[in-house]
């Protein structure tokens, strides 16, 4: 008598579970562009959805905890010209975005850590190199500051934001990329292509390494990922147009390590990766359900588990980092459906008794920190994540003191404002000017700014009215030693008064900035 033998595995009984009403995201009008994107991107702090706007691309960034209905006049990240088609939070730091759009941009942004106030339209750096639209954003694992762009002029490019330059420029794809992901280390990343084939590049070589034509035989989209042992999966079609997913190896591409059939339907399948538990989830657009299956080194190598289905289609998807997860309810999952004016969570739990922490649920997973430096990954070193311990759950920081360092955008304060400490005295001509003749000076040549001076501190903030004051006194003062002869006396004492004018500019900056500290910790709750 034959005896079934259930297959041993502790995520065999994940079960997916839509949050609470009140719970959910509501008002959010998801963008209708025409694009195989996930139009949502999730980290510990934030949900960013790309949502529908006049005169240019937008998205919405909220924190996770203003949960209930969005207010129609909540700002938004308005800095595109045209919409927005793909965005991505930065691994190494919660409160970095990157975007990209049909503008032939690509945008990183400083999201602030209090809910914002007014729309945000001054991006950290503006990315451009490509000559059509900006399709896909995707940061690197492991290095600080490195971002991939792919575009529709077929066109990768890898930079390096902290200075905003072109680090790598890759043509080899001869038609459009329909997707990009790094492996673990951020040593290769592989793509998928309108030309059927799937590819495995080294970027720092700026070759193709290995690749496939027609994975899935259907002509419909694939879509590739890297997991955590190196193999590469993928998801398409048949030529029945079937939905299919397989597993393969980029060492050796002649045969698949598995291919498996799912069902017919015109979505195409976005394939999200948790390294930790080695497992797939599989969202289509237009779809109402989520598959998720577990990888082994078992045959078949793909196992299903189950399927979480709803009533509702859902528009895109994003999935939280597991360093987000609640590791006291056993949550080894979460991820967020678009609907048309919604985005709703979905849990995915084991089932356990014990409300002790799950060490084999939980081992250590990918931290904030970086592995290496932007200039050590284009040496040719290679690094794995830096992991951290979910022990007692993981905390993201509050607002951090943000630190200016040399040819570090990303590290420097975006503000409106000028700051009258980046100027270079170095640059100014020498005053006085190294003449023989002797000069006379009235006061009445200066009295222009001192006139409109009332005038400006109405009109502007106290810094930007005292620099424009500033530097008008300082330009009638040089164009005027040119034509009349001044005082010596004279000039020795307009000297102190710009130095003292200097002064008062730099501490009234000084007093702002600890003003606007002090206005974020009250509003996050940490003074």
């Amino acid at each position: 008598m034959s005896r079934s033998i259930v297959r041993q595995s502790k995520f065999r009984h994940v079960f997916g579970q839509a949050v609470k009403a009140e719970q959910a995201y509501d008002d959010i009008r998801v963008s209708k562009v025409t694009w195989d994107s996930s139009f949502c991107a999730i980290n510990p702090k934030f949900l960013a959805v790309i949502v529908e706007s006049s005169g240019g691309g937008a998205f919405l960034v909220l924190p996770l905890s203003k949960t209930g209905r969005v207010d129609k006049n909540y700002p938004l990240v308005i800095g595109h010209s045209g919409p927005v088609l793909d965005i991505d939070w930065c691994p190494h730091d919660d409160n970095i975005l990157a975007s990209c759009s049909e503008d032939c941009t690509a945008m990183v942004w400083q999201i602030p850590d209090h809910s914002l106030t007014r729309p945000l339209s001054d991006p950290v750096v503006v990315l451009e190199g490509h000559s059509k639209r900006v399709g896909i954003v995707s940061w690197h694992p492991t290095a600080r500051n490195i971002l991939l762009t792919a575009g529709s002029d077929n066109l990768i490019i890898i930079w390096n934001v902290g200075t905003g330059e072109p680090l790598i420029s890759m043509d080899d794809h001869p038609d459009l990329i329909y997707s990009v992901s790094w492996n673990r280390n951020g040593s290769l990343f592989c793509t998928t292509c309108k030309d059927r084939r799937l590819r495995v590049c080294d970027p720092r070589k700026r070759e193709v390494v290995a690749e496939r034509l027609a994975p899935h035989e259907g002509i419909r989209p694939m879509r590739a990922i890297f997991i955590r042992d190196g193999n590469i999966f993928t998801t398409g079609f048949t030529r029945m147009s079937q939905r299919e997913l397989g597993l393969w190896d980029p060492t050796n591409f002649e045969e698949p390590i598995a291919l498996l059939e799912l069902d017919t339907s015109n979505g195409v399948l976005l394939p999200y990766y948790d390294a930790d538990a080695n497992m797939v989830y599989l969202c289509g657009k237009g779809d109402s359900s989520v598959r998720y299956f577990e990888i082994t080194e078992e045959v078949p190598y793909v196992h299903y588990l189950n399927t979480f289905s709803s009533k509702e289609p859902q528009r895109g998807m994003g999935f939280m980092p597991k360093r987000g997860v609640d590791v006291t309810k056993c949550e080894i999952a979460r991820l967020y459906k678009l609907l048309d004016k919604k985005c709703e969570p979905i849990t995915m739990t084991v089932p356990r008794k014990s409300d002790l922490f799950q060490d084999d649920l939980y081992p250590d997973t990918a931290g904030p920190d970086p592995a290496m430096e932007p200039e050590e990954w284009l040496d040719g070193r290679d690094e794995d994540p830096i992991l951290i311990s979910m022990r007692g759950g993981y905390v993201p920081p509050k607002s951090r003191e943000l630190k200016v360092a040399k040819k570090n955008v990303l590290d420097s304060r975006p503000t409106t404002r000028r700051s009258m400490s980046t100027l270079d005295t170095n640059s100014l001509p020498p005053f006085p000017p190294k003449h023989p003749s002797v000069f006379w000076f009235s006061f009445s040549s200066w009295s222009l700014p001192l006139t409109f001076f009332p005038v400006l501190s109405s009109s502007f903030s106290p810094i930007s009215s005292l620099a424009v004051f500033l530097s008008s006194f300082v330009f009638l003062l040089f164009a005027s030693f040119l034509f009349l002869p001044v005082q010596p006396q004279l000039l020795e004492r307009l000297l102190e008064e710009i130095q003292n004018l200097k002064a008062t500019v730099l501490s009234q900056e000084k007093r702002i900035c600890d003003l606007e500290n002090k206005l974020s910790q009250y509003t996050n709750g940490t003074a």
